[in-house]
């Protein structure tokens, strides 16, 4: 059997990553054999797999085990043999992740170059949107869990989990050498090891509107059944976001809820609810708008990045959103700011 040179594979989990993903395959990763596996149900809609030499959806072994003992133990295991079946013997690999200290992901990294008989591997992570912003440290207690793991080589020699200490996400580790981050959005991250994405995105909208019937799109998010926001403050918002638009004189609203947003929380009666066939992102590089809004989804981050500056992108009600921290609400202000995000 052949042996390319380099396979390029991505562990996507978003429209968000698979965008980033596609965008590093075409600049980045050029002449690769280009393998993209997808861990979180649902985005089959958004993927095309004309783009990729192979693909396959992988299910997460905590949230999916396979029937019967030790399901989750026997998970990986397969998985690990589904990914090496589709990179196949190769002398390079090349790994893309938003995050490698997660079981789903991490024991790829010295199990997948042993099974395709790679005798070089790095790692890099992708874009995972306002979550990119921050470094989230490893406490102690994470180091000793991430130790307790190596206790799957007892029973399956290849189950050996890579420790690394710094960022959760890898970005201090010794087997990253590189770290993609969106334009314009700040990061805490290595500078030695930093490259900029180009737009996720190629067609962008022209700078006039289609018509004289000025048009908004609301993004959706499930904020109280993620406890980002009570009831009483979702209807607050909800009704402000209305007014707001009433009195910019928009009358032709789109809404476009989040996949796990299924009662339309940001919802109103006069909006037109859409259904996007791939990611909202390459819906809005190919329709214009003249306002887009919604509350602290990281598609407002794209769409300020995909739309000429006539467009206004606004985050509503971040007054009544529970952050994790202060320093949470002000890193993510910081990287709204930053991208041009009006607040409202």
């Amino acid at each position: 059997m052949s042996r390319p040179g380099t396979v390029a594979v991505y562990f996507v989990a978003s429209p968000l990553q698979y965008l980033a993903a596609r965008r590093i395959a075409e600049r980045f990763e050029a002449g690769s054999r280009q393998v993209l596996v997808w861990y979180k149900p649902g985005l089959d809609p958004v993927i095309d797999p004309g783009e990729w030499d192979a693909c396959s959806y992988m299910a997460w072994p905590r949230l999916d085990p396979l029937p019967g003992p030790f399901g989750r133990h026997r998970r990986l295991r397969a998985n690990i043999r589904l990914v090496a079946g589709l990179a196949g013997p190769c002398e390079r690999l090349v790994l893309h992740s938003a995050v490698y200290d997660t079981e789903a992901i991490n024991y790829f990294l010295r199990a997948l170059p042993a099974a395709c008989g790679a005798r070089e591997m790095r790692a890099r992570i992708l874009p995972d949107g306002v979550i990119s912003v921050r470094r989230y440290p490893l406490s102690p207690l994470k180091r000793v869990l991430q130790c307790s793991r190596k206790l799957r080589r007892l029973f399956a020699p290849e189950l050996d989990y890579q420790c690394f200490g710094g960022d959760r996400i890898g970005s201090d580790a010794s087997f990253c050498d590189r770290i993609y981050v969106l334009p314009g959005l700040p990061h805490e991250y290595p500078a030695d090891k930093v490259l900029v994405l180009p737009p996720l995105v190629d067609a962008r909208p022209g700078d006039e509107p289609a018509s004289d019937e000025r048009r908004a799109l609301v993004i959706g998010q499930p904020l109280t059944a993620f406890r980002l926001m009570s009831a009483p403050d979702l209807a607050d918002t909800t009704q402000r976001m209305r007014h707001w638009l009433a009195g910019e004189g928009i009358a032709r609203i789109d809404y476009k809820a989040h996949p796990k947003d299924g009662a339309c929380e940001l919802g109103h009666p006069d909006y037109r609810v859409i259904e996007t066939p791939g990611a909202l992102e390459s819906h809005m590089a190919q329709t214009p708008y003249d306002v887009v809004i919604g509350v602290r989804s990281s598609s407002l981050l794209l769409a300020r990045q995909i739309y000429p500056s006539r467009v206004r992108v606004v985050a509503f009600g971040w007054e009544h959103v529970r952050f994790k921290s202060e320093q949470e609400r002000e890193d993510m202000r910081r990287a709204f700011s930053a991208c041009g995000v009006e607040f409202a």
